[in-house]
């Protein structure tokens, strides 16, 4: 048995289009205290759709978390996540399954995101796939090889990925470390940690209908600069395939901050001290992090209290 699992956020615009695609499946959303009417239309026009609605933003993954643990109750032996901007195209999700259940190796199983004019791939799909390991993907289509059933990589993001219960099972949940951007990085990496594969399918599609939306990068020492800071500490120094390098960051840190003291640069030195402080918060957390995410059970899931 296979759920679907979205979790809506204002996201009237690709609404209908998503949850018709997935009218041939189980459907659970959950709902992160949308303004715009998400709630009223889906109980009007979906009243299938086992709905969760929150009273507050829970995040996206600690929304999923909440899905996948109504999923795993009702027995699914698979749990799709879809994103609210994207939708099934074809067979894409019982492809998806067929492959996983052939080769279970396969935590994660994505297929290919395609743009919502289905006339090129996604942009971030398209650069995620360069870091695939074999380095085949882009010459098999362009060279007219025959296409590999599946290719690892190390990192797909999560609007469209099949997880396997097993790999639920040993993985857990999304880490509640993240609020938002960074809790699928992180769920790789420990899906690679327990002995999982990442895998992306060259030949069912889905569409990712997210359009060109530009990514500015924030100021230097701005508030956005910070929040980027405090994300990339969370992913890099909470990889559990790696060693502990929190101490050795915080060095660094109070190295320079104390250089740009003797160097008279105040307006720099207090920037990094703000920086560092944000890694000194931080610590305690990543470590806990760490040492959650190296066992192995249904840790997150069971855990979070719906709304």
């Amino acid at each position: 048995m296979i759920y679907i699992v979205i979790v809506t956020y204002n996201g009237m615009q690709w609404l209908e289009k998503c949850l018709k695609s997935c009218t041939n499946y189980p459907v659970i959303v959950i709902d992160n205290a949308s303004t715009d009417g998400t709630v009223s239309f889906i109980e009007t026009n979906f009243p299938n759709v086992v709905l969760f609605k929150q009273t507050k933003n829970l995040g996206f993954g600690q929304a999923n978390n909440l899905g996948i643990r109504y999923a795993l109750d009702q027995g699914a032996e698979h749990v799709f996540l879809l994103n609210q901007d994207a939708y099934l195209m074809d067979s894409v999700l019982d492809d998806l399954v067929d492959f996983q259940k052939e080769l279970p190796e396969y935590g994660v199983l994505s297929p290919i995101h395609i743009t919502g004019d289905q006339k090129k791939l996604d942009k971030n799909f398209s650069n995620f796939m360069l870091k695939e390991y074999t380095g085949q993907f882009y010459s098999d289509f362009v060279l007219g090889n025959t296409l590999a059933e599946v290719y690892a990589v190390p990192f797909v993001n999560a609007a469209a990925w099949l997880i396997s219960r097993k790999c639920l099972e040993t993985v857990g949940g999304f880490d509640p470390l993240f609020f938002h951007y960074g809790e699928d990085d992180n769920y790789c990496q420990r899906v690679l940690y327990h002995g999982f594969k990442i895998g992306v399918l060259p030949k069912p599609y889905i569409i990712h209908d997210r359009g060109n939306r530009k990514i500015e990068k924030p100021e230097v020492f701005s508030d956005a600069y910070y929040k980027n800071k405090e994300k990339s500490y969370k992913v890099k120094l909470g990889d559990i395939n790696h060693d502990n390098v929190i101490n050795s960051h915080l060095r660094k840190l109070k190295r320079r901050v104390l250089k740009l003291q003797l160097q008279l640069k105040f307006t720099r030195s207090v920037a990094f001290k703000k920086e560092l402080s944000i890694l000194q918060h931080l610590a305690p957390k990543i470590e806990e992090s760490r040492r959650v995410n190296k066992t192995q059970g249904l840790h997150y899931i069971y855990e979070i209290q719906e709304e």
